[in-house]
């Protein structure tokens, strides 16, 4: 059994399904290079009485950004038409174990659910134990869910550019170190590579193995290796603000609260011709290069 709060083992979760009160959520979603699709997948297999949150759809649609948090409305009518109350315990889990989960898990505390656990081990590890499955789209009642935007939880764009310029949050981006470095281009046309003037690269796929979170003390010492400070503020960034969040459960799995997590992400600082940017390894560049100099 995990002593992790915010973790639920698929033997915990076997013995807790058909409770009342208990909503499972499907939050798979990949990159177009994975070549996987979330909804297909679900509809194929999934945990008896999940319901599947569309990353892609439950978003602010008058954004050109993806998927930017939507209104309080629309996440309390996206959730209550999948039959889930803020009130409920909800377990999320993906199909890759720890990937997009942590983004849906961050959403609904956004949005004042109170118990959000992520399945340990995700969807394979429901599966590795022979239990059972469902297919096709399942019946759903509806629920009311009253949701509450967490403001201080989110970074804007202008408050982005004043933690860049006085330093008052550490960053640290979850994309790979590739993408962080400009070595590798990003996947968007039109966003330049490179990160964010002081920002620190921790990306999140180190941050599990086997698709599971990695302990206590193995997330410590990469929050040091990566010059992060976990007593001081953070805000999280990637490349469009769902595997950002994976660096945040990272975070309250080691009891650390004061952490923002910047939802329009590189997609927005990095498309823009206003905004600072630095190519390398953090720290290897000087600080408030322009965006033209660091191309």
């Amino acid at each position: 059994m995990s002593s992790n709060p915010f973790l639920i083992s698929a033997e915990q979760l076997a013995d807790e399904i058909g409770r009342p009160g208990l909503s499972i959520v499907d939050a798979s979603w990949y990159l177009p290079a994975q070549k996987r699709f979330g909804h297909p997948e679900f509809l194929a297999g999934h945990i008896p009485g999940a319901v599947f949150f569309d990353q892609d759809a439950v978003v602010d649609r008058t954004s050109d950004l993806p998927h930017t948090l939507p209104s309080a409305e629309t996440f309390a009518a996206a959730a209550g038409a999948l039959g889930i109350s803020h009130s409920d315990t909800i377990v999320v889990y993906d199909g890759m174990g720890l990937f997009s989960a942590p983004r849906v898990w961050w959403m609904f505390r956004t949005f004042g659910a109170r118990d959000v656990r992520i399945l340990d081990g995700g969807y394979p590890a429901w599966i590795s134990g022979s239990r059972p499955v469902e297919t096709g789209e399942p019946e759903v009642k509806p629920a009311r869910f009253e949701a509450h935007l967490d403001a201080a939880a989110v970074a804007s764009l202008e408050e982005m550019r004043a933690i860049v310029k006085d330093g008052s949050r550490q960053i640290a981006d979850a994309r790979p170190a590739g993408r962080f470095s400009a070595d590798v281009p990003e996947p968007r046309p039109g966003v330049r590579g490179g990160h964010m003037p002081g920002a620190r690269s921790l990306p999140a796929s180190d941050l599990a193995a086997d698709g599971r979170l990695k302990s206590p003390d193995a997330l410590q010492r990469l929050f040091e290796e990566a010059g992060i400070d976990t007593d001081a503020p953070i805000v999280t960034s990637c490349g469009s603000g769902v595997t950002a969040a994976t660096i945040n459960f990272a975070l309250a799995s080691l009891h650390k609260s004061d952490v923002k997590l910047y939802d329009g992400s590189w997609t927005e600082w990095g498309s823009r011709p206003d905004t600072p940017a630095e190519g390398g390894p953090a720290g290897k560049l000087p600080l408030n290069r322009s965006s033209r100099d660091a191309r």
